[in-house]
């Protein structure tokens, strides 16, 4: 036995990465889902939604690039999900200059996948410049900032926003973000007009955010690719399109064959240890 480990101890380091490399690989092909526990910050968000009735609308603004697509993609993609299976109108911008196209593109993939209707079911106003004005005055009128949508037509030619005024006819904000734009609509949204405001952030934005989410500025936060995977589980999202499930799979797969690498390694060198 202190052969084995003493051999163990001199193993090509290849051998670790090979290992590591196939413990990542294995959950790719083979889904598991793991169950992860719901916290209360990212189940807030899903009973807020829940709780809302057909015809309801919500404002929704989406602020990330491809770069941030692993982690804040699943949670745009299962909010939309979720507000579309309860019937619910979705009015959404695009603020952030890197992200227009890939918002646009995410809303109507996931409305096209619910069977919803441009200008009835949802509508994208697009981008313009200098967020924390736009947001300000779309809390007066949606038309100061956007006369017309992403496509160039009259806001009230489309039958979803005849109307709509402002964020008083919506339900709640929801901004899935990779960036700081994040800041605007707590100070400019919520600060100013008081509507409920709930964010899905990295997870490296996440510390930022908890403050706002305990002083009661944030209804809900979600956070990075255990938060996105914590949404799906509870919204029912499984196979190919839950992909922070996946995601998380893969993570904890790799964390476990790093933990039992380490206390291998461990347990050889102190039974191979000669004593002085």
């Amino acid at each position: 036995m202190k052969e084995f480990f003493q051999k163990l101890l001199k193993i090509d380091r290849r051998w670790i990465f090979l290992i590591t490399g196939v413990a990542i690989v294995i959950p790719f092909f083979f889904f598991i889902g793991l169950p992860i526990k719901a916290t209360r910050e990212v189940r807030a968000l899903y009973d807020a939604v829940e709780a809302l009735k057909p015809g309801d609308v919500v404002f929704y603004a989406p602020e990330y690039d491809p770069a941030t697509i692993p982690e804040v993609q699943p949670m745009a993609h299962t909010f939309l999900r979720q507000v579309f299976r309860k019937n619910v109108k979705v009015v959404a911008s695009g603020l952030f200059q890197l992200g227009v196209a890939q918002a646009e593109q995410d809303l109507t993939l996931i409305a096209r996948e619910m069977g919803k209707k441009y200008g009835e079911d949802y509508v994208f106003l697009g981008y313009k410049p200098y967020p924390e004005t736009v947001i300000l005055n779309m809390g007066e009128d949606f038309r100061k900032s956007f006369p017309t949508d992403y496509y160039g037509t009259k806001l009230d030619e489309l039958p979803l926003m005849r109307g709509l005024k402002n964020y008083s006819d919506t339900k709640m904000i929801v901004s899935m973000t990779a960036v700081s734009g994040a800041d605007y609509w707590i100070r400019s949204a919520h600060g100013r007009y008081n509507i409920p405001l709930a964010l899905g952030v990295t997870a490296v934005m996440a510390t930022d955010y908890y403050t706002y989410y305990q002083s009661g500025q944030l209804f809900a936060l979600m956070g990075g690719l255990k938060g996105a995977a914590e949404y799906e589980q509870m919204v029912g999202i499984k196979g190919k399109a839950a992909k922070a499930t996946l995601r998380m799979d893969i993570q904890s797969f790799a964390h476990l064959a790093i933990i039992i690498l380490v206390i291998l390694g461990n347990f050889a060198y102190f039974t191979t240890r000669e004593k002085k």
